[in-house]
C-alpha cells in the first residue's frame, strides 16, 4: 500500500508531515541511540548482525515511529526491516528525474513487500523550478539541485518519526567507511540506524536473489550506485561503486548523509 506526502506535480504549497510525531524527548532519543550505539557494536571482530540490530529497533520504538528511506536501487533493507517491523513506512524521494528502473523498482516494492510507501516530493516541480533557477541546475549547482530536491524533503518527512533506517554501507565509498550501526542523527533531531553497514556489494546481491528481493535493474548491470538519471553514469568493474555518481566532479555525496 501507498501514499504520497510532499508537494504533488503541479499543486504548490507546505509540506504535510507523515509520521505521527515524536513522543520522546530529543534528549531521550540522544540517549537511546547511545546506549544502543554502545550494546551492538561492542567490537569490529562481534558487530551485531543486521537482523540483530532491527530487533533492537523493534524492541525500543513503535512501528508507527521508524521510516525506512530507500533510494529503490533494490529492496534489501525495507525486506530486512519488514521482517521485525511489517508495514513499517518506505520513504521514496520522488526527484523527478529518476531512471525508469528505478520507479519500476518502487512500484515493485510496494507490491510485493509488508511496507506501506509514502512518496516523498520537493515543494517544487522540475518545471517550477526551472523557472525560478534556470533549466538543468543539476549542471550547474548540482549540490543546490540536491538540497531542493532530496535534502529538504527527507527533513521535512522525517519531522514525524523518532528512528530512521538507512542502506549506506562502508564499502561504497571512503567518505563511509566510518559509518556505525546506531547513532544520534543531531541534524534530524532522531535516531539514525545503519543495519547492512558493514555488508559488501555481493552480501547485498545475495541476500536479494535467496530471499527474492526485487532489485533495480540497473544495479546489475553497470550501475552499483543509482542516484538520479542525469547525475549517473556506469561504473567499469573494480572502480569505486560511487564513482559513477556526479563523475567529473568534487561532489560525493547528495547532502543526506554528511
Amino acid at each position: 500500500m501507498s501514499g504520497t506526502t510532499g508537494i504533488s506535480n503541479g499543486v504548490g504549497g507546505s509540506g504535510a508531515q507523515i509520521g505521527p510525531g515524536r513522543v520522546r524527548s530529543a534528549a531521550e532519543l540522544k540517549a537511546l541511540a547511545e546506549a544502543g550505539a554502545d550494546l551492538l557494536r561492542s567490537n569490529a571482530s562481534d558487530e551485531a548482525s543486521a537482523a540483530e540490530v532491527i530487533a533492537w529497533v523493534a524492541a525500543n520504538f513503535d512501528v508507527r515511529q521508524a521510516a525506512v528511506a530507500c533510494s529503490m536501487a533494490d529492496a534489501v533493507l525495507p525486506h530486512l526491516v519488514s521482517q521485525s517491523l511489517p508495514s513499517v513506512d518506505v520513504l521514496f524521494l520522488d526527484t523527478g528525474y529518476h531512471f525508469l528502473e528505478t520507479r519500476i523498482e518502487r512500484d515493485e516494492v510496494d507490491r510485493q513487500l509488508d511496507v506501506t510507501v509514502r512518496d516523498v516530493f520537493p515543494l517544487q516541480t522540475v518545471a517550477e523550478q526551472d523557472a525560478q533557477y534556470g533549466a538543468k541546475l543539476h549542471d550547474r549547482d548540482p549540490g543546490l539541485c540536491c538540497d531542493l530536491r532530496k535534502v529538504e524533503p527527507l527533513q521535512r518527512s522525517l519531522a514525524g518519526y523518532e528512528v530512521w533506517f538507512t542502506g549506506v554501507r562502508r564499502d561504497e565509498a571512503p567518505t563511509r567507511t566510518g559509518t556505525p550501526l546506531v547513532q544520534w542523527d543531531e541534524r534530524h533531531g532522531l535516531v539514525k540506524v545503519n543495519p547492512v553497514a558493514a555488508w559488501d556489494f555481493d552480501q547485498l546481491v545475495g541476500y536479494a536473489s535467496e530471499h527474492a528481493v526485487p532489485l533495480n535493474l540497473l544495479l546489475t548491470n553497470g550501475y552499483p550506485s543509482i542516484g538520479c538519471e542525469p547525475c549517473t553514469k556506469p561504473v567499469a568493474p573494480g572502480e569505486d561503486p560511487r564513482s559513477g555518481r556526479w563523475a567529473g566532479l568534487a561532489k560525493t555525496e547528495c547532502g543526506i548523509h554528511l
